[in-house]
């Protein structure tokens, strides 16, 4: 199923003052025109989809040109929005402290048939799905869609909440753009929360379009209405499910956070902290949809338990899709993620030059070969309870060739600290019995994340692979041993300075004294007792 456009671009050029309509009509590429923006006292200014272009050359904006468009428009709302009847496109204002209007931006509105093919599966589903994205990136094109698809081709009751009349378009006759659906008008912004509770109430809907849900009154009667079991498909601020964790007002949509403290005994079973951060009842949607562009998404399909792994600091893995321009829907499963970076591990920050420590459980299986497709000299972490914006940016601060990665089948190391480590969670017990070592960080400082990737940076230089490390951590850990059954001491394998200091710290985590002997390229450590 191919997408295919229906603009009305004539109508928008229409209603511009001539000296902007004809430079503008004359333009070939008028199929990619995003907006025009008139502004008292500067040129216009018609912006596409790859360049702004001044476009008359008659001089500035006059109060004439702005009140030439007003004129030819619908009239403006509580929210400064306009539109053309039985169009899509709509027109801002911008007033000065005299309520004058001294700005317009006129943005072409477009109706998109075929866009939800990428994520049709899921609105057929009867559950209810959340749509994020940044602005511009589709989010009310694939509401229009979605509405269009649900009434005319699986015949449910639909009707569109539609506060700006962007879904669809002005005047009292909706554009054909959402078929068969109803639609219902919102008198003011501030009213969409009541309009949403009387359509549900009185109109027998079997699903609900909203858009751009963004107070918490909102997010209440977004609740309400999914709990009378109908379906809801929304969009929300917000470009990442993280971003609607960490937002007090909408944090609800996904079921709310709240800060619980636990027992004693609670506390040991969980190996965690006494204070925590929990989801505080179901979350409104069912699956969120994050829109990363016009044929791209990452799609969490289980809003609950991904909400739960992020408060507990654990590593999400959304479903990716992508979609050809003949409409074929490619979907990969996340490989490559990270930790979300809202969880309950951390504590005070200090940093301290003995940064990291490796563990790797006595007789653990030898470390299992790296899946096919990763990349040669590039090392693989799992990252667990460490801050992620800290890491991400020291990776790009880095030289080391590195990359995160979500589960540890795809890892090389797994990387967490000293708070995480003594809870022994099941994370941690799945690295050591695979053979992946095990990096502690003392602290979770951005200070010692960069001393952790220098010491990468350094290993990868000197031809050091994961395995040839974690061959001489496992050769460490057998001369303690030895050492402590009765032998004097215990001589390893020359090594550089990098595996050295992990074989010392290995030695003094068992009580045991150490010491480096020889000379380059020889130079090697040397276990005994103190």
């Amino acid at each position: 199923m191919q997408q295919w456009i229906d603009t009305d671009l004539e109508a928008i050029i229409d209603k511009l003052p001539p000296h902007v309509a004809e430079p503008l009509a004359d333009r070939e590429d008028n199929a990619e025109l995003l907006e025009v923006v008139l502004d008292l006292g500067r040129e216009p200014e018609a912006r596409f989809l790859n360049e702004s272009y001044l476009i008359s050359s008659e001089g500035v904006t006059t109060k004439k040109d702005i009140q030439y468009v007003i004129d030819r428009i619908g009239p403006f709302g509580g929210d400064n929005r306009a539109g053309i009847e039985r169009t899509l496109h709509r027109i801002s204002a911008i007033r000065n402290r005299d309520n004058e209007v001294v700005g317009l931006t006129l943005r072409v509105g477009r109706a998109v048939y075929g866009t939800i093919q990428i994520i049709r599966d899921l609105i057929l589903t009867d559950q209810s799905v959340l749509l994020l994205g940044k602005p511009g990136v589709g989010k009310t094109t694939m509401l229009r869609e979605v509405a269009r698809v649900l009434a005319d081709d699986v015949h449910r009751r639909v009707v569109v909440v539609d506060t700006s009349n962007e879904i669809a378009g002005d005047g009292d006759i909706p554009h054909p753009g959402i078929g068969r659906a109803r639609r219902m008008q919102v008198p003011s912004p501030v009213d969409q929360h009541a309009v949403m509770i009387e359509a549900v109430e009185n109109h027998m809907p079997e699903v609900i379009i909203i858009d751009e849900i963004g107070t918490e009154q909102e997010a209440t009667a977004a609740r309400t209405i999914a709990e009378r079991g109908v379906q809801l498909v929304a969009t929300a601020h917000g470009n990442t499910l993280e971003n609607l964790i960490l937002n007090p007002t909408l944090s609800d949509l996904v079921g709310g956070v709240h800060t619980v403290t636990l027992g004693d005994d609670e506390a040991r079973r969980r190996r965690s902290q006494k204070t925590v951060q929990e989801r505080r009842a179901p979350p409104t949607f069912d699956i969120l949809v994050e829109i990363q562009g016009w044929n791209q998404v990452a799609i969490h399909s289980n809003v609950a338990e991904v909400v739960d792994r992020v408060l507990r600091g654990f590593p999400v893995a959304p479903e990716f899709r992508t979609m050809d321009g003949d409409g074929t829907v490619h979907r990969t499963e996340s490989r490559r993620g990270a930790p979300a970076a809202a969880g309950n591990g951390g504590g005070r920050f200090e940093s301290q030059p003995d940064f990291f420590g490796v563990r790797r459980a006595t007789g653990a299986r030898a470390p299992e070969s790296p899946p096919p497709d990763t990349q040669p000299g590039v090392t693989h972490i799992l990252p667990y309870g460490v801050n992620k914006g800290k890491l991400q940016q020291a990776m790009r601060a880095s030289q080391a060739r590195v990359e995160l990665v979500a589960g540890i089948v795809d890892a090389d190391l797994l990387l967490t600290t000293k708070n995480f480590y003594r809870r022994r969670t099941q994370a941690l017990q799945d690295a050591e019995e695979k053979g992946k070592p095990v990096y502690v960080l003392r602290k979770n400082t951005t200070p010692q994340i960069h001393q952790f990737l220098r010491a990468i940076s350094r290993s990868q230089a000197s031809g050091g692979s994961q395995e040839s490390v974690a061959r001489a951590i496992k050769e460490a850990e057998d001369a303690v041993a030895q050492v402590d059954r009765g032998g004097r001491q215990a001589q390893l394998s020359p090594q550089g300075a990098y595996i050295r200091h992990l074989q010392h710290q290995i030695a003094e985590e068992h009580g045991l004294a150490s010491s480096s002997s020889g000379r380059e390229p020889s130079r090697h450590v040397v276990i005994y007792r103190r």
